[in-house]
């Protein structure tokens, strides 16, 4: 029996998380550390205006807390400059929008509307693999904890192209008066995919835990890590890390675009390979 896989990583309170990564002396001017964005939960506080230069937690009872022009220097600040197709017209659109006094939005960490997506390396009859993860934070006991949501794996795409041409190969609809008798046939000449409903969708992550359960593959390494957002009404933006020298790096904002409601499950379709 297959057991539902679950990656736990409990969370009890983000902000008991360090706000800075210790490092040795390199050389590195102090104010490029402040500068860069070195831990996703420091993103979120940073977004929504909840820590100062240094990185010192802001609280409720705090003036500063969630000020907003705190929030729009630091939203300058959280977009990779390196990366042309964000206009800045469209930053500031996103700026104004998301630091609007009279509706102002906010991240939080505990709440449905991000994901993370681990492009991982597996090993398969020796060979390697990259196998794209997705997942989701959810509740669990006193704290939170990641689980897979979907699962996006190149080498099963081709076992579900299905013939949808106007002669393709089908079940015949009295074959119920031979007791099905025919299914030997129309498996031996044909994928099984062909006989499955107009709107059939594969599992992908079910099959990826079967092998995953079976030893068919084995877990090598992560070789990218993103993090998808809808959390702010109207708009869609996506966060990779940069490691790199100046001030411009760690987790930052690496893609934007505004988005309607209706447009978001056909995004998600695409980001999950899905489509």
């Amino acid at each position: 029996m297959i057991h539902r896989l679950f990656i736990t990583f409990l969370i009890l309170i983000p902000s008991l998380l360090p706000a800075q990564i210790t490092q040795e002396a390199t050389g590195i001017d102090e104010s490029e550390l402040y500068a860069s964005t070195k831990q996703v939960n420091q993103f979120f506080r940073r977004f929504n205006g909840e820590e100062d230069q240094k990185g010192n937690r802001y609280y409720e009872n705090d003036k500063s807390y969630r000020d907003v022009e705190l929030r729009k220097n630091y939203l300058t600040i959280l977009f990779n400059t390196e990366n042309n197709r964000i206009s800045k017209d469209l930053k500031k659109q996103f700026i104004n929008d998301v630091t609007s006094r009279q509706d102002p939005k906010y991240l939080n960490f505990h709440k449905e509307g991000w994901f993370a997506e681990v492009n991982a390396v597996f090993s398969r009859g020796g060979k390697d693999e990259n196998i794209l993860l997705f997942f989701k934070i959810q509740p669990q006991g006193q704290g939170y904890e990641w689980v897979l949501e979907k699962a996006s794996v190149e080498a099963y795409k081709s076992s579900f192209n299905k013939d949808s041409s106007s002669n393709k190969s089908f079940i015949h609809p009295m074959s119920h008066e031979l007791d099905f008798m025919n299914l030997n046939k129309a498996f031996r000449n044909s994928k099984g995919v062909d006989f499955t409903a107009r709107n059939f969708k594969p599992d992908y992550l079910s099959i990826f835990l079967y092998e995953l359960s079976n030893k068919k593959i084995s877990f090598k390494t992560v070789r990218d890590l993103k993090f998808h957002f809808f959390q702010c009404e109207g708009w869609y933006f996506q966060i990779s890390e940069y490691n790199r020298s100046g001030y411009n790096r760690g987790w930052l904002i690496s893609d934007l675009t505004p988005i309607k409601e209706e447009q978001i499950p056909a995004l998600k379709a695409l980001i999950y390979d899905q489509q």
